[in-house]
């Protein structure tokens, strides 16, 4: 047995940790049912400028990553990405959803997308909290 710690582990090497998580979680819970989910922002050449990048899995859309161009700012665009993600969610069964932000401006957006504080991580990064949101959703 030999612990090796690496900052430029191979697709194999995260794959063995991703499989063997997923089969623990599966015999432990029961299947994830894990599925991407992206909702795509594009231009008028159909280039993707920006957009959600999440999953849905036991029941959840966990939304990693949101982001809207500067172009498109304060004008309710990240509420209409949630929109169209939770309407996705919620059509493969999906009754929550959470997502995670240190941006203040973010924040204020998830909250009024309907999100709700359920944590908050301080200095992380330093200076700043990071606070996890979740909001019911109704399935389909």
């Amino acid at each position: 047995m030999k612990i090796d710690v690496t900052d430029a582990p191979s697709e194999s090497e995260l794959a063995a940790i991703g499989e063997g998580l997923t089969a623990f979680n599966a015999a432990d819970v029961g299947p994830s049912e894990r599925r991407p989910l992206a909702v795509l922002i594009r231009d008028e050449t159909g280039k993707t400028i920006g957009g959600i990048s999440g999953y849905t899995a036991w029941g959840w859309l966990f939304t990693a990553w949101l982001f809207v161009p500067e172009s498109l700012r304060g004008q309710g665009m990240a509420g209409k990405l949630l929109d169209a993600a939770e309407t996705e969610a919620s059509a493969r069964g999906c009754f929550g959803a959470w997502i995670d932000t240190f941006n203040p401006q973010a924040l204020r957006a998830y909250q009024r997308q309907g999100y709700a504080i359920f944590g908050e991580l301080p200095d992380f990064p330093a200076g700043r909290s990071r606070f996890f949101l979740q909001k019911k959703l109704s399935p389909r």
